[in-house]
């Protein structure tokens, strides 16, 4: 994963499975990534992706995760799963072997950081991969992995149907998010009734429908912000005809408007 390490030279990448301690941290940046993508794979160690600036989407079987700036991924080890980053990306991130975090989410989950999280990241990054075990640096990752045990979990996370005719509805939406067809002119499209659209996509992702979409739509919003869209911008490429049309969606299921909601990722200090 040459995307995890120093970018401009693939052959330095160690492959984290192989390194002999219980917890392997790293630190990545780019400023000329543009569109990029992982293919799928799994690690036999959980990973840990903290995003500081900039914005990826992870999908794992059976939901899809953004992760903006100030926030984390957590996806559990032997979890297969595809990353995909637009623009620049700023992070830290974390292997953690299997015997490593007994308490560790076993599922994979958006999680706030806190600045002592996002500070152990920092500080153990920058140790050597083979760091002195039994000492002042295996007692740094013992309180980092405390730290992520408390971590909370994050709204950011969209169910994913398995059906092959909704996972077909799911490209067309994510490929032109503008379209706000009714639930009858996208099950035309894919060949079924509405009836039956919405029994299959309740029964697989336990949201309506019109909730999923809302929820696809908060999704994207996040992602584009964080890569610095405007509010006009993001609003109009979801397809709503005024801005505080969208931005009434967007508090009522995140809590706050778009724009505090980005302030508070750049600027949050606890």
């Amino acid at each position: 994963m040459p995307l995890l390490t120093d970018v401009s030279s693939e052959t330095d990448w160690v492959e984290p499975d192989d390194v002999p301690r219980p917890v392997v941290t790293y630190g990545f940046a780019s400023e000329t990534f543009g569109d990029f993508e992982l293919a799928p794979h799994f690690h036999a160690k959980s990973q840990l992706l903290l995003v500081q600036r900039g914005a990826l989407s992870c999908e794992v079987e059976g939901g899809l995760w953004i992760v903006p700036p100030r926030s984390a991924i957590w996806i559990p080890g032997g979890a297969v799963h595809a990353i995909k980053v637009a623009g620049a990306l700023e992070g830290y991130g974390a292997f953690v072997a299997p015997a490593a975090g007994i308490n560790l989410p076993a599922t994979c989950s958006a999680v706030s950081v806190t600045s002592l999280l996002r500070e152990l990241l920092i500080r153990s990054a920058h140790l050597p991969l083979l760091y002195e075990e039994g000492g002042a640096n295996s007692r740094l990752m013992t309180v980092l992995l405390d730290e992520l045990a408390l971590a909370k979990a994050e709204d950011l996370h969209l169910p994913m149907p398995f059906d092959p005719r909704l996972r077909r509805m799911i490209d067309l939406m994510m490929a032109v998010p503008a379209d706000r067809g009714t639930l009858d002119a996208w099950a035309m499209k894919v060949g079924m009734s509405g009836r039956t659209l919405e029994r299959l996509m309740s029964r697989q992702t336990g949201m309506s429908f019109g909730r999923w979409r809302q929820q696809l739509c908060v999704m994207l919003a996040v992602k584009w912000l964080a890569a610095g869209a405007s509010i006009q911008q993001v609003a109009a490429d979801l397809g709503y005809e005024s801005v505080p049309s969208f931005v009434t969606m967007f508090r009522k299921t995140l809590g706050t408007s778009p724009g505090r909601y980005m302030v508070e990722r750049h600027f949050r200090r606890t």
